[in-house]
C-alpha cells in the first residue's frame, strides 16, 4: 500500500484532504521546531546518532521531516495476528474492523448490577472465558489491573491468565520498565519459543506518551525493549482537551498526530520494518464535573479524525470506543457505548477498545460485555455493507410477484433471510409484550447475566495441551518469585 495517500479514508469522514494535509505539514513543523520531551537517557542517545537534534540537558528531540517519513515509510501497512492454534485471527490494515474489551479497570460490577468492588485475579480467567464465547468481540485485552496480585507483576499475570483461559490474539501492556521482558517469556511459552512468537505475534503492545508531547522513561524503555523483539506496538496517545491538548478539536488531533510520530519515529530507528498500530485514546476534560470522559460525542469526532491520519500514513488504526461513563448497565451506558462504537466502525478504525466498560474505563461488567457483544455484531453488519447484485436486486423477483405476491413462499427468502440480516442473541428482546410478559418480563441484563453464567459453567476454549500449561505456570512461577512479594507457597497459589 501506498503511504501518505489518501486512499481508504474510511465512510465518516471528519477531515477533508486539505485538512489532512495541512496536519500533516504542521506536525512536520512542531516537530521539528518544537519538539517532544524523551525521559530516556538512552532513546536520546539513539536520536542523536540518527541525526536528530537532541538537547541532553532539557531532554528535548527535535525530529526532521525526513526521518518522519522514513519511519513512516518503514512502518508495515498491515500484519496479522495469531491464535493459540497458530493460525491466522485478525489482519489488521486490510480494512477488518475488530473490536476488544476495555483495559486496566480497577473495579469489577457484581452481577447483581449493583455492587462494585476492587477487581481480583478471578475477573480475568472470567472475562477470559466469556470473551471467548462470544463471536463479535474478536480479540481480548488485559482489562483488569487485579488487587490481589502484586502491583509489579501485575501486567505478567494479566498476561499469564488470559493464555491460560482464551485462544484469541489481545491487546495488553506493561507497567513497570521491565514488564515487556517478563510478557515476552509468557508469549513465547505460548507460542514455542520466541522464534514461533517473532513468526506469528499473539498480543499488541500498547505504551502511552504522556500530553502534552511527553514520553516516560517507562515509556521510552518499553518501545525500545518491544521494538528490540521485534513486537507489535500500539502507540496510545491520549489528547485531553482544554487540559493537557488544546480546547479545540483541531488542536487536540494535530497534538495526537505529533506525539503519534514520534514514537512511531523511535520504533522505526530501532527496528525498520517493526508491526505498529496509531492509537488514540482521546478524553475531554469536563470541566463543570472534573471528570475526563471517553464518551463525549467531541472524542468520537477526534477519534475519527485521527483515524484519518493513521489511514494516510498507511497504518493500522485504533481508539477507544463502545464504553460508557455510566456507572450501571443504565440508558446511559447503552447510548454511549452504541454511538461511540458505530461511530468508530464507521470512522475505519481496525481495532476498537471498550466493550465491558463503565465508570471512565474504570469498572468492568461481564453483563455489559454480553450486551455490547450485540453493539460489536451490529457494527461489523453496517462495515460489511449492502450486498447489491442482480440476485439481491430482485427486480425479477419482484416483476413476477406483482402486487399480490407472497415472497414468505419463496426460494429467494428461504435463501437470504439468515444471510441479509444481523440476527442478535436472546439479549435482544423481539418478543410481542405479551409473550415478554409471560416469559418472565426480562430485561437485557437479566438475559445477560443467563449468558454470562451459561458461559462460565461451559467454557468454549479447549483445554491447554498439558506441556504448554506447564511451560506457562514454569515462567509465571519465575516472574513471580523474582519479584519476591510471594513465597512459594503464595506463588503456587496464583496458578489459573
Amino acid at each position: 500500500m501506498e503511504k501518505f495517500s489518501f486512499q481508504d479514508q474510511p465512510q465518516l469522514r471528519m477531515l477533508s484532504n486539505d485538512q489532512i494535509s495541512t496536519m500533516h505539514e504542521k506536525a512536520l513543523e512542531l516537530l521539528e521546531n518544537t519538539g517532544v520531551y524523551f525521559q530516556g537517557e538512552e532513546v536520546l542517545k539513539i536520536f542523536d546518532r540518527s541525526g536528530a537534534k537532541v538537547d541532553f540537558q532539557t531532554k528535548i528531540v527535535k525530529i526532521p521531516p525526513q526521518m518522519v517519513e522514513t519511519a513512516v515509510k518503514n512502518a508495515p501497512s498491515s500484519f496479522t495476528l495469531y491464535s493459540r492454534d497458530g493460525k491466522p485471527s485478525a489482519v489488521l490494515g486490510q480494512g477488518n474492523v475488530y473490536f476488544d474489551p476495555g483495559s486496566s479497570g480497577i473495579r469489577m460490577l457484581e452481577s447483581d448490577g449493583e455492587t462494585v468492588r476492587e477487581a481480583a485475579s478471578e475477573d480475568l480467567v472470567k472475562i477470559a472465558k466469556v470473551c471467548e464465547a462470544l463471536p463479535h468481540v474478536d480479540l481480548l485485552a488485559t482489562a483488569l489491573t487485579p488487587y490481589d496480585i502484586p502491583k509489579n507483576i501485575g501486567d505478567s499475570f494479566r498476561v499469564y491468565a488470559l493464555l491460560k483461559h482464551s485462544t484469541k490474539p489481545f491487546i495488553t501492556g506493561a507497567y513497570s520498565a521491565d514488564g515487556v521482558k517478563a510478557i515476552r517469556a509468557l508469549l513465547a511459552a505460548d507460542a514455542g519459543g520466541f522464534e514461533k512468537l517473532r513468526e506469528k505475534p499473539r498480543a499488541v503492545l500498547d505504551i502511552t506518551s504522556i500530553p502534552p508531547l511527553k514520553w516516560t522513561e517507562v515509556s521510552c524503555r518499553n518501545l525500545m525493549d518491544a521494538a528490540t523483539y521485534g513486537m507489535p506496538i500500539e502507540t496510545i496517545s491520549v489528547p485531553l482537551l482544554g487540559a493537557a491538548s488544546p480546547a479545540t478539536l483541531a488542536g487536540s488531533v494535530l497534538l495526537h498526530t505529533v506525539e503519534t510520530l514520534s514514537g512511531i519515529v523511535l520504533t522505526q530507528l530501532i527496528n525498520p520494518g517493526n508491526p505498529m498500530i496509531y492509537g488514540s485514546a482521546p478524553m475531554f476534560f469536563d470541566m463543570k464535573n472534573m471528570t475526563t470522559s471517553l464518551n463525549s460525542i467531541e472524542t468520537s469526532m477526534i477519534a475519527g479524525a485521527c483515524s484519518q491520519m493513521g489511514k494516510y500514513y498507511g497504518m493500522p488504526v485504533h481508539t477507544y470506543a463502545c464504553l460508557s461513563d455510566a456507572k450501571r448497565c443504565d440508558s446511559q451506558a447503552g447510548l454511549e457505548s452504541a454511538v461511540s462504537g458505530i461511530l468508530a466502525a464507521l470512522a475505519g478504525i481496525d481495532i476498537i477498545s471498550g466493550p465491558g466498560m463503565l465508570d471512565f474505563c474504570n469498572t468492568f461488567s461481564l453483563e455489559k460485555l454480553v450486551i455490547d457483544n450485540e453493539i460489536c455484531g451490529m457494527a461489523h453488519r453496517i462495515t460489511r455493507g449492502m450486498d447489491f447484485s442482480e440476485e439481491t436486486l430482485a427486480a425479477d423477483l419482484i416483476a413476477e410477484m406483482g402486487s399480490h405476491g407472497d415472497y414468505l413462499s419463496t426460494r429467494h427468502t428461504l435463501k437470504w433471510f439468515k444471510k441479509e440480516p444481523y440476527l442478535p442473541s436472546a439479549v435482544i428482546d423481539r418478543q410481542n409484550c405479551e409473550k415478554w410478559k409471560e416469559r418472565g418480563a426480562k430485561t437485557s441484563f437479566d438475559h445477560a447475566r443467563e449468558i454470562v453464567s451459561e458461559m462460565l459453567e461451559n467454557p468454549k476454549a479447549p483445554p491447554l495441551s498439558r506441556e504448554i500449561s506447564d511451560a506457562l505456570d514454569r515462567v509465571w512461577f519465575q516472574i513471580a518469585a523474582d519479584d519476591g512479594e510471594l513465597d512459594e507457597a503464595a506463588v503456587k497459589a496464583t496458578f489459573v
